[in-house]
């Protein structure tokens, strides 16, 4: 396995050395020429091209070393512009019998978090308290394949809560979650499913309990795995809201999702489907071998096994099995943006019919870009990302 030998000196070194030279000496040269003729999509410029394929060379390199260079994480708050940390307290007292036997399972728990609020140009960085009425706030858990990225403003995917703040006044506040990520063989075997779930809970409930925000006025928001987590724990506040043993705090009153992964399965995976033609999507990697699942994938199932994805309604909630009971009754009005090119399109467009289904169709409203990649609301440059902020600041307006 390829991911065991270069996580080790020298090879890790000859790998990342090799890679440099091969991109900018041979890869970036020789589709610098080829896209001036021919590009992997006629409506996309040269340098949405050149970006699309550095981006999945870049991928894949990382994806081969497993994980990423460490940064800020879960177990201190870091200095950073434009944002204010705070500590979130574990919410052991949250778990219900399920979330107990899954937490047991995994060996994790609830823990204290950090978090960092983002605001709009002009306001204070952390709310003033007590929370005026009616004034919305948005919970934004990142993507990152469950193994990267980060809340804090130094990683890329800061640009998604710096946006969703400016769209609307009365939602100028968005509190970003340092969720655990998960790592598998032959890294330290930590925070596999459900750690980074019980992270979002704990922000929820600060953002409810701490602050003092009607749930009706939360926007759970979240991108591609984050987008996963963001479904998961608006299903365990509608599940589990009449449940006596606990008391949770009520579910939000809306969901906003950016290219979500909904399946960690393959039940998408068939002749035809996106997951096996939309093959220049900058997520690269994720169906090119069928008998051996993505590194994310097993370092989020963890101890469970990736067959856990075939039947679990919070890890696969689009998942086609019949062993996947997944039902979307007493979700809030939601939001669910797509790219047209990306390996995940077929099982977003699950995860929408099935809520259409439950919830009506009054109630989700789905945003498709037909040229789009995966995640691409988080890239400044994406020539749709600004009719795309648009269509949500008219969604937020309307509500």
């Amino acid at each position: 396995m390829l991911l065991a030998l270069y996580t080790k000196q020298p090879w890790k070194t000859l790998y990342l050395t090799f890679q440099v030279l091969a991109i900018v000496l041979v890869f970036l040269p020789t589709f610098a020429v080829q896209y001036l003729f021919v590009r992997p999509n006629p409506t996309w410029s040269w340098s949405h091209a050149m970006r699309v394929a550095l981006a999945r060379r870049l991928n894949s390199v990382i994806i081969i070393l497993g994980k990423a260079p460490s940064g800020p994480d879960y177990r201190a708050i870091e200095p950073g512009s434009g944002v204010e940390g705070v500590w979130m307290d574990e919410v052991p007292h949250l778990m219900n019998a399920e979330l107990r036997i899954w937490s047991s399972a995994a060996n994790v728990t609830s823990i204290r978090i950090p978090g960092y609020w983002y605001a709009k140009t002009g306001v204070n960085l952390k709310p003033p308290t007590p929370i005026a009425a009616g004034q919305k706030v948005f919970l934004f858990l990142h993507g990152g394949g469950f193994i990267r990225m980060s809340a804090h403003p130094r990683s890329l995917i800061s640009i998604m809560p710096r946006s969703l703040v400016e769209l609307t006044d009365d939602a100028p506040h968005a509190l970003a979650v340092e969720y655990r990520l998960s790592s598998a063989y032959p890294f330290t075997e930590e925070h596999p499913f459900p750690a980074a779930l019980l992270d979002a809970l704990a922000g929820y409930n600060f953002l409810v309990n701490t602050m003092g925000y009607n749930p009706s006025d939360i926007i759970i928001a979240g991108d591609s795995a984050g987008g996963n987590l963001a479904i998961a724990l608006t299903r365990y506040l509608v599940e589990n809201i009449d449940d006596t043993q606990v008391s949770l705090p009520g579910p939000p009153g809306h969901l906003l999702v950016c290219s979500p992964v909904t399946d960690m399965s393959s039940s998408h995976v068939v002749p035809g489907s996106s997951a096996l033609t939309n093959d220049k999507d900058i997520v690269s990697d994720f169906y090119t071998d069928p008998h051996h699942p993505p590194y994310r994938i097993l370092a989020y199932v963890g101890p469970f096994g990736v067959g856990i994805a075939s039947c679990n309604r919070y890890i696969s909630p689009a998942s086609l099995s019949p062993l996947v009971q997944s039902r979307f009754t007493g979700f809030p009005r939601t939001f669910i943006i797509a790219g047209g090119m990306e390996v995940f399109l077929d099982q977003i467009c699950s995860l929408r019919d099935r809520m259409v289904r439950d919830i009506g169709e009054t109630q989700v409203t789905y945003y498709e870009a037909a040229n789009a990649e995966h995640d691409y609301l988080a890239f400044s440059w994406h020539p749709d990302r600004p009719a795309t902020l648009r269509a949500i600041k008219e969604w937020l307006v309307s509500a």
